[in-house]
């Protein structure tokens, strides 16, 4: 049941957002907990890199599984999603930076190469 207006809000923002906006939406969260994870190992917090690796963990997942196999590309985005899953398990059970920042790299390239496209979309019409 959602009680707060910003819960209503959450929910009526996905639910009317295009395919490109929910794209971008499953980014932002991607690069706001991969950040999460690298604070929380720079805190030495293992509960906070945990919770906050998995949550990036399961958007990349569900990127995955969104993929549409019919187009060459995805081969190499389903292949790139396998290597960011690798790179924040990697920073997740050693606690360093290193593999969750290469990470987030790769999430801020996809994400800004997306909302480019979006906008060439929308200004074409289509």
């Amino acid at each position: 049941m959602i009680t707060s207006p910003y819960d209503k809000y959450k929910k009526t923002s996905v639910q009317t957002s295009t395919p490109s906006q929910l794209l971008l939406m499953l980014y932002d969260g991607a690069i706001r907990f991969v950040r999460g994870g690298i604070e929380g190992i720079k805190e030495q917090d293992h509960n906070k890199t945990n919770t906050q690796l998995n949550k990036a963990q399961a958007i990349i997942s569900e990127l995955t599984a969104t993929l549409d196999r019919s187009y060459e590309v995805s081969e190499g985005l389903a292949a790139l999603y396998e290597y960011m899953n690798h790179l924040l398990i990697e920073a997740n059970i050693k606690k360093q930076e290193g593999p969750a920042e290469e990470a987030l790299g790769y999430l801020l390239e996809l994400r800004e190469s997306w909302a480019q496209a979006a906008k060439m979309v929308a200004a074409s019409g289509n």
